[in-house]
């Protein structure tokens, strides 16, 4: 079983994790930037962490045999911090990079005007880089929510079968799929989607445009809920080839609109910047 999970934030993680998802199948993901806890007071700090989404993470994910990609954003919740939001003008820069496969997590977290106004511009950027966009759908008032960003998408330049839809569920699902973007299903131990409810989806609107992730991050998560979902989706029927669609084609189509996806792993160097993730080798 071969895994691509299209979302997972591996800065919160450690090289165990690493190992474990490669045990479990995983061979591709995505790391979108988003917000890390603690308030960021300057561009210069989104700009260090770009960098390491280029540079240290595609290293340490190497030396387990996992390609790393990553998309770049200014996020919806600082997108409310007037000391963030001048990071967008940094932004063109980075999304010309080779390793950026698209623009994101922009979207909603309050639905404020400023969030309004980010995902505009973003939108917008991903259009002029030939970019899609993973769009962050809030986890609060989640319809409301959905539909302000399908209605912000139809005004942007960017067509909607180049969005993805995140954090999708229930409620906001038969709508995201009306609007043309592909779906994305966030897979979480206690909140979010679980793999049972996921698979109940996935009956009922089938596995076209659909990706599930794991979303892992520093806090509670879980970076093999990729793998239950495809144990779950075998348990309830579905064809090994229905999880390869879900759990691997459908990430490699659309993250691979950006014409930057490569999914063969070089030899990693021994050393980044000085650096090594291996202490004393393997």
């Amino acid at each position: 079983m071969r895994i691509f999970d299209p979302h997972i934030h591996m800065t919160s993680r450690t090289t165990d994790d690493y190992r474990a998802m490669y045990d479990a199948g995983v061979r591709a993901l995505v790391e979108p930037s988003f917000w890390l806890g603690q308030p960021r007071t300057s561009p210069a700090s989104f700009l260090d962490y770009f960098d390491s989404l280029l540079g240290w993470e595609p290293f340490r994910a190497a030396q387990y045999g996992i390609a790393h990609h990553c998309a770049l954003a200014l996020n919806p919740k600082e997108a409310n911090d007037p000391r963030c939001v001048p990071v967008l003008d940094d932004l063109p820069r980075y999304l010309a990079k080779d390793g950026v496969v698209a623009v994101g997590e922009i979207g909603y977290d309050s639905l404020t005007p400023a969030e309004d106004a980010a995902l505009a511009t973003q939108l917008q950027l991903a259009a002029d880089h030939g970019l899609p966009a993973l769009v962050h759908t809030p986890h609060r008032d989640k319809l409301t929510g959905l539909r302000r960003t399908v209605d912000v998408v139809r005004e942007s330049a960017l067509a909607p079968d180049r969005v993805l839809l995140d954090h999708l569920n229930e409620t906001t699902v038969k709508e995201a799929a009306d609007s043309g973007a592909w779906l994305g299903f966030s897979v979480y131990p206690d909140t979010k989607m679980d793999e049972d409810r996921t698979v109940a989806i996935l009956k009922e609107c089938g596995t076209d445009r659909v990706l599930v992730n794991s979303a892992a991050d520093w806090g509670r998560s879980d970076p093999l809920k990729t793998r239950a979902v495809a144990r779950a989706m075998l348990g309830a029927g579905f064809t090994d080839d229905d999880v390869d669609q879900v759990l691997w084609r459908n990430p490699v189509a659309f993250y691979g609109l950006s014409g930057r996806l490569h999914l063969d792993v070089p030899a990693p160097p021994d050393l980044h910047e000085g650096n090594s993730v291996l202490r004393g080798g393997e």
